[in-house]
């Protein structure tokens, strides 16, 4: 005859844990949910961590960590990360809650400026807003507002040498004065000293010209930019004498995508597909000079037939092949801007839901917090390039000797 249980096991661990100290609660919750994170990554990849499987999908990559605010406190959470692919828990966290904070407030904003549109009504309704109080808006904005004015101008040096800058502009719509303008928005992003992409800097101005961009670079430069080697960027005259001036010894990649439009511009429309066709086999080839000597046969192609066409490639030669001074492993990083139009993407899928934006501060506090969101997810990621293919970009070749030498100001006082 087995005995009766003289004390309930599970009245026991409840009265246990309704007494214990919130540092014990907190260290339970926090060991259950890294285990439920752990377990829910192991069903993606396939494969439980450390067993071999054919049917797995994906390696275990370590672990990057955040903050998650409960009842009994803030709690560690190790979300798993994976060498191919991404894993990330909806059910427990949400992503960019900084961006769609600030989405609340600009049409918050809108609404007190009096630009309530139908638009506007179906924005509201879609992100669950049905009313907003002043103040309400008033706190949110303020601390988005300082988030955003910490990460603008916080200081790049520590994060230095940023070896490859690319630097782009992109036009918003803002009512000013009782009527609707445009509005420039300018944003540089670089490579900083661990191989990561990080964004430099962002500033609202009235129009793309040459003061304003070289306002934009004075302040990267003040805030600690430094060892910048290739600046990759359209052929905005601006934007070229701004870099020149404040990034002295820095080369300037013009970008092929963007040069491939100026030069259609220029081309008879029948004989386009054959440049076109051309012009990619010259980012085909295997190292420098083969790219050089494909540019020739390319201009020699076109010199009869189309001098118009020979011109223009002749003019953009040293700006267009840029990219042939670095190893060839980071050509595709550095030939155009397409990396930084992905970046433009992403903050155009936030802006246009607002269309036109009451105020500057309300393109700030978006584009800014956006901005800041995607600099957070590339340090939590992948290193854009590696560390040994700096080391190589940093080399520069000494004509009359023929060696390599680093020319990096920071390593050489080091």
């Amino acid at each position: 005859m087995t005995a009766p249980h003289i004390v309930d096991p599970s009245g026991l661990l409840v009265e246990a844990l309704s007494d214990a100290s919130p540092d014990l609660m907190r260290s339970l919750l926090q060991t259950m949910i890294n285990a439920l994170l752990s377990a829910d990554a192991d069903a993606v990849v396939g494969a439980e961590w450390g067993r071999p499987s054919p049917e797995r999908t994906a390696q275990r990559n370590g672990y990057r960590h955040r903050d998650l605010d409960t009842r009994v406190g803030t709690v560690d959470v190790a979300i798993p990360k994976l060498r191919s692919g991404t894993y990330f828990p909806e059910w427990l966290l949400e992503r960019r809650t900084r961006a769609e904070a600030a989405m609340i407030t600009v049409v918050a904003d809108c609404y007190l400026a009096g630009v309530s549109t139908r638009r506007m009504d179906k924005l509201v309704k879609t992100l669950g807003i049905y009313s907003l109080s002043k103040s309400q808006v008033s706190r949110m904005a303020a601390d988005l507002d300082e988030h955003v004015d910490q990460f603008r101008h916080r200081p790049l040096g520590e994060a230095g040498p940023f070896t490859f800058v690319a630097a782009d502009a992109l036009t918003m719509k803002v009512r000013e004065g009782g009527r609707v303008i445009n509005a420039v928005v300018l944003v540089a992003t670089g490579v900083n000293g661990d191989g990561h992409r990080e964004v430099l800097g962002m500033r609202v101005a009235t129009s793309e010209t040459g003061a304003a961009w070289n306002s934009f670079f004075a302040d990267l430069v003040a805030r600690g930019l430094t060892g910048v080697r290739l600046v990759t960027s359209d052929a905005h005259a601006g934007l070229r004498d701004a870099i020149a001036a404040n990034l002295p010894g820095a080369a300037w990649q013009r970008c092929r995508t963007h040069y491939a439009a100026n030069l259609m511009s220029v081309c008879p429309k029948s004989m386009w597909p054959a440049v076109k066709a051309m012009l990619h086999s010259v980012y085909d080839q295997p190292d420098a000079a083969a790219v050089n000597a494909q540019f020739d046969r390319l201009i020699e192609y076109v010199s009869a037939k189309l001098p118009a066409v020979a011109d223009h490639l002749g003019n953009a030669r040293e700006d267009l092949l840029a990219f042939t001074a670095f190893p060839k492993d980071v050509w595709q990083q550095i030939w155009s801007n397409n990396p930084q139009e992905r970046l433009n993407k992403e903050i155009r899928r936030r802006t246009d839901s607002v269309g036109i934006f009451p105020n500057r501060e309300a393109i700030i506090r978006l584009v800014g917090a956006v901005l800041a969101e995607q600099t957070d997810e590339w340090a939590e990621g992948r290193r854009y390039l590696g560390l040994d293919v700096l080391a190589r970009c940093r080399l520069t070749l000494v004509p009359d000797t023929g060696s390599e030498v680093n020319t990096d100001p920071l390593e050489l006082s080091a």
